[in-house]
């Protein structure tokens, strides 16, 4: 981390930070620049630094261009099909119960319209599912 250097090594660091740092002592470690027990002690540290310059000191005799980390992706969230299904399902519900107590004939089309709207999505989400698991699959290769 050159930011010791760069007027910053006063400042605060985030969890982010240490995260960051984290990350590049465990390449560290997968290649073999730091033993286990070195890893672990400095991890520690990580966590325990609360400026910029104490985290700079942790990686300083790592070198920078090998032992970056590859940045954190956080994997795609694919919503539940029940998600959609549940939520017409209350939708259609409270406007049937509205429809029943006030009788009126157009508040329980809209609820049927509900009911196959959530239907609608609900097969949309378990096409895009399975799709996705496909995929990975093939992505995967053979086993």
């Amino acid at each position: 981390m050159a930011v010791a250097g760069a007027g910053l090594g006063r400042l605060r660091a985030a969890h982010a930070d240490r995260e960051q740092v984290i990350d590049v002592l465990k390449v560290a470690f997968v290649r073999g620049r730091l033993t286990k027990d070195e890893f672990d002690a400095r991890v520690g540290q990580t966590l325990a630094s609360r400026t910029y310059a104490e985290l700079a000191v942790l990686t300083a005799d790592i070198p920078a261009e090998r032992a970056v980390a590859e940045p954190r992706r956080t994997p795609a969230r694919t919503p539940k099909p029940g998600v959609a299904w549940g939520t017409g399902v209350i939708i259609a519900a409270v406007v049937l119960v509205s429809a029943a107590l006030i009788g009126n004939a157009g508040l329980i089309y809209l609820a049927v319209v509900a009911v196959f709207g959530a239907a609608f999505a609900t097969v949309g989400q378990l096409l895009h599912s399975r799709h996705e698991r496909l995929r990975k699959q093939h992505a995967a290769g053979p086993v």
